[in-house]
């Protein structure tokens, strides 16, 4: 296994665009992904309660796959929920599905991301209440807090905003996540970001400068596996792109990834 890794996005519920997989062949597409020699899968689930945590283990074990990390992105567009909004309503039952996906995590040692559920224009305070309230729900499961680009959330566009609310509020298992899609936008230096991000750094997505599978837009990957290996970052890393140009590229970046590890020196246990 290399150092660092690799997984697929794999939707269980509902569609997902950086998947090239349907939710209702979700076993099928663990097949897949196994025989693309990925390490794990990232699963995106909308409600983890309507899910058998027992027969996702099996799936994945026959597989010999790991739960990497869930996204859970899904619910903010599907059913409202924000972990900033003003309606407590609302951000009751965001913290509570947040606490679901923690529970549902904890067998498999995945990280839970919250992306898209902080909200795209709510209030920091509030935010920085429920992810303290989610933290605090299982300790032993980490938090994976994901900058978003500016078009995409006025909350949290940029690292040293994620690091400085995360230092806040000052939970063990509250994290950070890269992305190099939003980073691209928002940062003026990766390596510099991801030093800052420090061993509070978690997790890891990976798209190209135009949401493509990497190599097929204009991000520099050299400097984030440099600055990664500096950091001795020893976590997962996820495919996160539009399935362009094809499904098959994307299916094949796993091999190439780990091949371009090899040849400068990045490998080693997993």
């Amino acid at each position: 296994m290399t150092k660092w890794p690799v997984g697929l996005i794999v939707p269980m519920q509902d569609p997902t665009p950086f998947s090239p997989f349907c939710a209702d062949e979700w076993q099928q597409a663990l097949d897949v992904v196994s025989a693309a020699v990925f390490d794990g899968v990232e699963l995106a689930i909308t409600n983890p309660t309507l899910l058998e945590a027992p027969e996702v283990a099996e799936a994945l074990e026959a597989r010999g796959l790991r739960l990497l990390s869930i996204t859970t992105g899904q619910a903010a567009g599907l059913e409202g929920l924000s972990l900033s909004s003003g309606d407590q309503d609302i951000r009751r039952r965001a913290v509570a599905r947040i606490c679901d996906h923690m529970a549902f995590a904890e067998r498999f040692g995945a990280v839970v991301i919250v992306g898209s559920l902080r909200g795209v224009d709510g209030d920091i305070r509030l935010l920085s209440d429920s992810l303290a309230k989610c933290a605090e729900f299982r300790p032993a499961v980490r938090l994976a807090l994901e900058p978003l680009n500016r078009y995409e959330s006025r909350l949290l566009n940029s690292i040293e905003s994620t690091v400085r609310l995360i230092e806040s509020i000052g939970a063990s298992n509250l994290g950070l996540l890269f992305d190099t899609f939003h980073a691209n936008i928002e940062e003026v230096s990766i390596p510099e970001a991801i030093a800052l991000a420090g061993n509070r750094l978690i997790h890891v997505h990976l798209a190209d400068s135009n949401r493509w599978v990497p190599g097929f837009g204009h991000f520099d990957f050299a400097v984030v596996w440099k600055a990664l290996e500096q950091l001795s970052y020893q976590h997962s890393l996820v495919l996160e792109p539009l399935p362009l140009p094809s499904a098959d590229e994307l299916l094949a970046v796993g091999r190439r990834l780990k091949a371009e590890w090899l040849s400068i020196g990045y490998s080693g246990g997993g």
